[in-house]
């Protein structure tokens, strides 16, 4: 239709209309004259919107999830990382169970020698100074910890502290060569010396050569002069060998440390030494020992009846 001014002048009374119709509409409400009228266009277009909704929504569907896309790439990056963390925080839960029952059992040994201590924990293995058996633990000078203190854990003799900065302090482990302590058997008192040898294993040099001993006798630390750099009765290992003596005046033993010196986390260094040895006392019980399985003869003796045959 060609522009002329006719057509503009229709235009503007088609629109006129529309608008009076929708104002009729808007203000009949459910009552609208308009309403018969609506319904029939929806009868008659529904169908057809329903067709090209089939064929639109999907691309509305794909057009909203690209700018949804982001939003849900964060939310399962946050759901991941959430899960991570709980993960996370149950094995956390783990080690700080296992940490607790560490603690417990060093409660527990330093409450029967009547040590006094101070928890520390092993932060790092090796030392600044050199290629030696040490670790680092996160306690020092703030904490009242004190070069030539002993450390212990549960189980027994971890080793003495050499060096000490403000927040931290060096161990050195009681499996380096460099290391010494003085022993004394159980039971027997019997005095000697042990060496580190590394994980396993500690060397003990007894003073008496014909000293009694047998596999599986324990020993405990003899102390120093004013307890450093060791405390009396702290356990330190089972003997597991006796070298002959060959009639030397000495007597040498293999002993398996009771401290697993590859796995420690907790430890506690004693910062107030006992009132009186402990002696025996702070040892685990031993084991008690299986008791023989009675043994039951039977003797067949001849039947009564039985008469010798003729």
């Amino acid at each position: 239709m060609r522009d002329t001014r006719e057509s503009r002048l229709l235009l503007v009374l088609l629109v006129a209309i529309a608008f009076a119709l929708i104002t009729v509409d808007i203000r009949g409400g459910e009552q609208s004259p308009l309403d018969g009228a609506r319904q029939a266009a929806a009868s008659a277009f529904g169908p057809v919107e329903g067709g090209v909704a089939r064929v639109v929504n999907p691309v509305g569907n794909a057009i909203g999830a690209v700018r949804d896309s982001g939003r849900r790439h964060n939310r399962i990056s946050t759901l991941e990382h959430e899960n991570e963390a709980l993960k996370a925080k149950l094995g956390s839960s783990d080690r700080n169970r296992s940490r607790a029952a560490e603690l417990d059992k060093i409660l527990k040994t330093a409450g029967t020698g009547q040590y006094g201590i101070k928890g520390a924990q092993v932060i790092a293995i090796g030392s600044a100074q050199g290629f030696s058996w040490t670790v680092t633990i996160d306690a020092g000078r703030r904490d009242g910890i004190a070069r030539d203190m002993t450390v212990l854990n549960g189980d027994g003799l971890v080793g003495r502290v050499t060096t000490v900065g403000a927040d931290t302090s060096t161990v050195l482990l009681a499996a380096d060569p460099d290391f010494t302590v003085g022993t004394r058997m159980e039971k027997t008192n019997e005095i000697g010396f042990a060496n580190g040898q590394g994980v396993g294993s500690l060397r003990v040099q007894l003073l008496n050569g014909k000293a009694n001993i047998k596999r599986g006798d324990r020993l405990v630390t003899f102390g120093s002069s004013r307890d450093k750099p060791f405390v009396p009765g702290v356990p330190v290992g089972k003997v597991v060998k006796v070298e002959p003596s060959n009639g030397d005046l000495t007597r040498n033993l293999q002993v398996r440390p009771f401290v697993s010196f590859s796995q420690l986390d907790i430890v506690g260094v004693v910062v107030a030494p006992p009132r009186q040895d402990p002696r025996d006392t702070v040892l685990p019980p031993a084991p008690a020992k299986p008791k023989p399985t009675p043994t039951v003869t039977v003797t067949a003796t001849p039947s009564a009846s039985a008469s010798p045959r003729s």
